[in-house]
């Protein structure tokens, strides 16, 4: 991150220096030609030649340097530790840019060099107050103070908006100069706001650790981060980088251990989904490289997969959520390497083998299992995919984003090669979970009135026997019945529903539980250290932190009280470190109060009524219930300050992180953990080997000792002593383990729920914050004399604010004296024997003086080395162009030289070139002349001498010149001809050309031309057709009516003779009139095929004409595709036209028929009269 300066841009004057700092009258006032040399880190700054009228200048830069010495605003004399970088975007309350934060990254700390004084803004005109207050939503914001009246303030927002506040609901905000430090100690106002702003900070820009005195937070980024290579490593190890990191932390527990010869512990805590693991892995990984070359820090390494595939399960909180504590003690040999390592677990979370809520997952070797197993292994076991088992089905999260099963399961799979653990024994662990899986699917049926049950012998119990190597029969017992002994007699009771669930859940959960102990235990042979041993070693603690849910139950009661012990231990620690110092630098000082946890410790461990005593006590009643338990709490410790009882089942119990309220519900169950004997005896009946050391295990947990009374109901359980007993008996060995060691605490910070990189919940961080101490730490810390520098530090710094004979004494005379002349009361610091120890924001003053002078003096200095600066550049300028028009001038000459030297060389190899080229077209030229003129020639002799063989044969004589005039005369003239045809031909091909280029144009519209007639072509020859048929039809209809007509004629002759003269007459009178109508008919039809006939070959000569024309065959002077279009046009009005008429005809030929019809119907009905007369 580069570093950006801000400065305020102007000052008032000289005269805003404090009154002590003088110069007129000074001795060092003469010395004028001295040159300025302020110090900044690895460049200097100076001033050799000055102006006279810059004296006084010049004597004020020289009477500061001869007080200052080293001013460097980045040097290591800073309380704030000088290597920082300063935000822009937060507005700052003096001098913003003496400091900065400590970069995470070496290639991009800023060097001294390179800061700048770019801005000189008037120093007092930017001293303004800013102060947080807290919106409506809880989250803080910054504002600025712009007047305060009474008990109102008015704050402006950064965005412009104003607002009208109480004076007490408002938090004292930290300067600039403090933004992003990397220890929260330096911060001069610790409330919750500023450190909340601190933080996030610095997580915006990627440096998630922070410091806050001996702890080092660490902010979980949800991505990942370039902090960790080998750079990294080697810079920690080096001592090249400083700034906070779990390098650093581990950096300095090596460091310790060899030096002082003990034992060092490293303590991780925070809630789930801060990072604990990743943490814990990032510090393992530093020792190995730092203690490594045996080989044995590499199984080390590979141990974390197998732990996290085993012990590790995917939360609504955390997709690696660890579901156990851990310490991993790692010994070193007398030369630093690392010989072995021992691991210790706590509280594996064995409920969630058999129960998983919606939205989680069990344990992650369960899915790596299913999805990555071998065929052959998957056969052997035989496995299913994880939504067949009940257990892994419970919830519908099968798979976690990004992850892959399969793969992660061969990582597993190599990590116990690694670590020595055989292939036989990894396939019995395989099979260990493969039952486990099995026994959630075996079911139960009734068998009688009472409610009692059997397991079905389905594929689940079978497939359970065959992997744990026991008889069908006898783990259907143990399924379903239960020995009780009464007196001397054995008493089989067949159990319930409800109880035979219980009794499969308890074995799954002890088998898994067993498994992961006896994992534990192979991992730990394997790393042993044997005779390497040296007593040096550095543990790991990965625990979990203080939880506080919407629900908390069994779990929750036992981490809390856990957290309760290590805050403990924490808070005695950092008080002792506190008093040593003090003691060491021999000032005065009283006793720091901090909250002191032992009230709430009591509570849990008291007896016989604290919790963990009354929580025993009932689960040894085999009549008591959670809610007899929640009562028999509210009982005996309501009277207790840390005790409140609720309603119900809950009680509530004051933490120093707060208040917790627990509900009992499953508490005795939990604390209780029953497996019943007759399920001991089956594993240890078993044929293979994992479930018969189980079986051992338990009962030797069995026959160990016990305090208080015991449930004794006539059967024998596998856990006389209590979960939580247990529980209490480790945490008391492990706090004894770390009371040994130096103690090196890490933080871990959970910044949203969504595990969204860059997203920061003030809430939620402030939460934890308070949950883990980090607050009450850092008040601890700072509630004595918090910032603390060196007698040497103080005066190099401060010292040039004195006059010259007090800054040339001893560092701590002119630390005194610099006290004393800034009036800071003795109450608020104390000198000690090698440094000063100064109250919360004491020292702020003296950096508001030192920030003011030294604003003073580098405006002189601006002012004094720009116009330095501007002259030197005006000077420079001219030596620069006087230098650059000697130099282009000599240049261009050279090149002009060269380049008309290049031309004249260039004229005579052209003048030869073309003089060559030229010789050579003249010879071919001549050369092809001879020929054609020899061609000529002989052709001409041959051509003349056979006319004159024919005059000689003819008769005809003349002298030989005459002969040779002629003969001359015929060749010239046969030359001439020559020539001539030669310009002919070529006038002639050049025509050729043209008109073959025109024929291709014109056969390229030819084509198109022709598809176009084509096209018009087939639907003319469609409508003649169409017409064609519509008149012949017309014609045939005409046709059959006249023979229809002729007939009944014929036929009906002798009747109508026979007609009576009236009704004959009129019949003749309709029939002539039909006879003209059917004359007039055809008339119409003959004239409508003729006018047709004569429409078409009119129509058809058009198109075929104007296609000639267009393809370009006659010519015309007329436009062929507009006459196409009109022709086109003309055709389709006369088709209408002619349809028209056609349509007419017809419907006057069917009027004719109906008139027809008519008539046959008279004739008819005379025919009857006539033929019925004659029959009478």
């Amino acid at each position: 991150m580069s570093q950006k300066s801000k400065v305020p841009s102007s000052f008032q004057s000289i005269k805003s220096l404090p009154t002590e700092f003088r110069f007129s009258g000074h001795p060092s006032f003469d010395r004028l030609r001295k040159p300025i040399d302020i110090d900044s880190g690895n460049s200097k700054i100076t001033a050799s030649s000055i102006p006279e009228n810059g004296a006084v200048l010049e004597e004020l830069a020289l009477d500061v340097q001869d007080r200052v010495g080293d001013m460097n605003p980045l040097n290591d004399d800073s309380p704030y530790n000088g290597k920082t970088t300063l935000i822009e975007e937060r507005p700052s309350l003096s001098d913003h840019d003496l400091y900065s934060v400590s970069s995470p990254l070496p290639s991009i700390t800023p060097s001294p060099s390179e800061h700048r004084w770019s801005d000189t803004t008037s120093y007092t005109a930017k001293k303004k107050l800013q102060s947080w207050f807290q919106l409506s939503n809880g989250n803080w914001e910054l504002g600025t103070v712009e007047s305060t009246s009474g008990t109102e303030s008015v704050i402006s927002l950064p965005d412009g908006k104003v607002l009208k506040l109480k004076a007490e609901s408002l938090v004292s905000a930290n300067p600039g100069i403090l933004d992003g430090v990397d220890d929260l100690m330096q911060l001069s106002y610790l409330n919750e706001p500023s450190v909340l702003y601190n933080l996030q900070y610095r997580y915006n820009r990627d440096m998630i650790y922070t410091k806050a005195g001996p702890v080092l937070v660490a902010i979980n980024p949800f991505k990942k981060v370039p902090l960790y290579e080998n750079d990294y490593i080697e810079a920690y190890k080096c001592k090249a980088m400083e700034s906070p990191h779990v390098y650093a932390i581990t950096d300095t527990a090596i460091r310790e251990m060899i030096r002082d010869e003990v034992n060092q512990s490293i303590i991780i805590s925070g809630e789930s989904g801060a990072g604990k693991t990743e943490t814990a892995k990032i510090a393992m990984q530093y020792l190995a490289a730092l203690g490594g070359g045996s080989g044995i820090e590499y199984e080390i390494l590979k141990t974390n997969p197998i732990l996290e595939a085993f012990g590790n399960a995917k939360t609504l909180r955390n997709d690696n959520s660890s579901r156990f504590g851990k310490l991993i003690e790692i010994h070193f040999s007398e030369t630093g390497k690392i010989s072995g390592a021992n691991i210790q677990t706590f509280l594996l979370e064995k409920s969630r083998v058999v129960q998983c809520n919606e939205g989680e997952r069990s344990y992650h070797i369960f899915y790596q299992l299913c999805a990555g197993a071998p065929t052959p292994l998957r056969e052997k076991l035989n496995l299913k995919s994880a939504d067949q088992y009940k257990y892994l089905r419970q919830s519908t999260c099968y798979s976690i984003t990004g992850l892959n099963d399969a793969e992660q399961f061969g990582i597993v799979l190599e990590a116990l090669d690694v670590v020595h653990i055989s292939k036989e024994d990894q396939e019995s662990v395989f099979a260990m979970l493969a039952a486990v899986l099995w026994l959630g699917n075996i079911s139960f049926t009734v068998i009688d009135n009472e409610n009692h049950v059997e397991a079905v012998e389905d594929e689940g119990l079978l497939n359970v026997a065959k992997l744990i190597g026991c008889v069908v029969g006898d783990l259907n017992r143990a399924l379903s019945t239960r020995k009780m002994k009464v007196g001397n007699d054995n008493i089989i009771q067949k159990l319930t529903l409800s109880q035979a669930i219980d009794t499969r859940d308890a074995l799954a959960k002890s088998i898994y539980a067993c498994l992961f102990d006896w994992l534990v235990e192979q991992i730990n042979k394997s790393l042993a250290v044997g005779k390497r041993r040296t007593g040096r070693s550095i543990s790991i603690l990965d625990i979990y932190g203080f939880e506080s849910f919407d629900r908390n139950s069994f779990e929750q009661f036992c981490i809390n009280y856990a957290n309760e012990r290590l805050q403990q231990h924490f808070n005695r620690h950092l008080f002792k470190l506190e008093q040593e110092e003090y003691i060491q630098d021999g000032i005065d000082w009283a006793k720091v109060e901090f909250d002191d946890n032992q009230d709430c410790l009591s509570l849990f461990e008291k007896k016989p009524l604290g919790l963990l005593s009354l929580l025993d006590e009932e689960s040894t009643f085999p009549n008591g219930t959670d809610l007899t338990f929640a009562n028999k709490l509210k009982q005996h410790l309501n009277l207790n300050s840390c005790f409140r009882g609720e309603r119900e089942k809950a009680f509530s119990v004051s933490h120093y992180a707060g208040e917790v309220t627990y509900d009992t519900t499953g508490f005795l169950e939990k604390n209780r953990d029953l497996l019943h004997l007759d399920s001991i005896q089956l594993l240890s009946s078993c044929s293979c080997h994992l479930p018969q050391i189980f079986a051992s295990h338990m009962l030797i947990q069995s026959e160990k000792p016990v305090v208080g009374p015991l449930h004794k109901s006539g059967g024998a359980d596998s856990q006389k002593l209590s979960v939580a007993t247990k529980f209490k008996g480790q945490l008391f060995q492990l706090m004894q383990r770390l009371e040994s060691t130096t103690p090196h605490f890490i933080r871990c910070i959970k910044p949203n729920n969504l595990q969204s990189p860059g997203l920061y919940e003030q809430g939620l961080v402030l939460q934890q914050l308070r949950c883990c101490g980090v607050l009450e730490v850092v008040r601890i810390s700072r509630s004595g004399f918090p910032t603390r520098m060196s007698h040497q530090k103080f005066a190099r710094r401060y010292g040039f604010l004195l006059l010259e004979n007090v800054a040339s004494q001893d560092p701590l005379s002119v630390s005194v004296a610099i006290l004393h002349q800034f009036n800071i009361l003795p109450e608020m610091y104390q000198v000690g024997y090698t440094k000063l120890f100064f109250r919360t924001g004491q020292i702020g003053v003296l950096e508001d003086t030192r920030n003011h002078t030294l604003h003073g003096i580098l405006r002189v200095q601006s002012c004094f080395r720009g116009h330095h600066a501007r002259c030197f550049l005006k000077n420079l300028r001219r030596g620069i162009t006087s230098l650059q028009s000697f130099v282009r001038g000599e240049k261009m000459r050279k090149e002009y030289a060269v380049l008309l030297q290049r031309h004249r060389a260039a004229v005579v190899i052209q003048k030869h070139m073309k003089a060559r080229i030229a010789r050579m077209k003249l010879k071919n030229m001549y050369d092809a002349s001879v020929v054609i003129q020899s061609v000529i020639r002989g052709w001409s002799v041959r051509r003349c001498s056979g006319d004159i063989g024919l005059l000689q044969s003819g008769g005809v004589k003349t002298n030989e010149s005459d002969e040779v005039l002629v003969k001359s005369s015929f060749l010239a003239e046969l030359q001439r001809r020559v020539l001539k045809a030669e310009a002919a031909l070529r006038e002639k091909e050049e025509e050729n050309d043209i008109l073959h280029q025109r024929l291709q144009q014109y056969e390229s519209r030819w084509s198109e031309y022709e598809l176009k007639m084509k096209s018009m072509e087939e639907v003319w020859q469609k409508q003649m057709r169409s017409l064609q048929s519509s008149l012949s039809i017309a014609k045939k209809s005409l046709a059959i009516d006249d023979t229809a007509r002729n007939s009944d004629a014929s036929v009906n002759a002798s009747d109508e003779r026979d007609y009576s003269w009236d009704t004959g007459s009129n019949q003749r009178v309709q029939e002539s009139n039909g006879a003209r109508s059917m004359s007039a008919g055809l008339s119409v039809i003959s004239r409508l095929t003729e006018e047709f006939e004569q429409r078409s070959q009119v129509f058809g000569d058009d198109a075929k004409f104007l296609v000639e024309v267009k393809s370009g065959q006659v010519e015309a002077s007329l436009n062929p595709d507009r006459e196409l279009r009109r022709l086109k046009q003309m055709f389709e009005a006369w088709k209408k036209d002619y349809g028209a008429r056609l349509r007419e005809t017809k419907l006057i030929l069917h009027k004719l028929g109906s008139e027809e019809g008519a008539i046959d119907r008279v004739k008819k009905k005379w025919w009857v009269r006539r033929n019925s007369t004659r029959i009478n």
